[in-house]
């Protein structure tokens, strides 16, 4: 005589549910993986400059960076993100998605524009670069709200040259 199985018997049903689920979330992984690597995902990973015209509309942006002063001295993470280990991840993260979205949907603003918060972290990437020269005028322009800092007014072409004003 068989010893009793102690599992309670499992519903055909709750079979069929569980292999749907199962070829649902397999299928949706793989589509991620195919998207992940057609769109060169892992190339966001690092800090070369050509990840950032794996979509044409940075063309532009890559170009004119080619011909800048800081195209030896910079790449685009260098100005682009924060600088510490943990916020330039975060960043990094956060561009994507947002990127991802709108080149998907082809819904973003042409030519493209630099958002406040990624704004801010220029600003202050420019500012840790250059705080030898740079801190006694930012020591002068926290006196006044009216007229924040803001480097690109007069140095709109260093990052990416033959480009307009900010």
């Amino acid at each position: 005589m068989k010893p009793a199985d102690p599992r309670p018997p499992v519903n055909a049903n709750f079979r069929r549910l569980l292999l749907v689920a199962g070829c649902l979330s397999g299928v949706l992984v793989g589509m991620a993986a195919f998207t992940f690597h057609t769109a060169k995902g892992t190339s966001y990973l690092s800090n070369d400059p050509k990840a950032c015209v794996n979509c044409h509309v940075m063309r532009e942006q890559y170009d004119s960076w080619q011909k800048s002063s800081h195209h030896a001295v910079a790449t685009c993470n260098d100005c682009h993100v924060p600088h510490g280990f943990i916020p330039k991840w975060l960043a990094k993260a956060e561009h994507g998605w947002k990127h991802s979205a709108a080149f998907t949907t082809m819904n973003f603003h042409e030519p493209i524009e630099i958002k406040p918060k990624s704004f801010k972290d220029l600003q202050d990437n420019c500012m840790a670069c250059h705080s030898e020269i740079t801190t006694e005028i930012a020591d002068h322009k926290t006196l006044s709200d009216k007229d924040p800092l803001n480097c690109l007014r007069c140095h709109s072409n260093v990052g990416h040259s033959a480009r307009g004003p900010f």
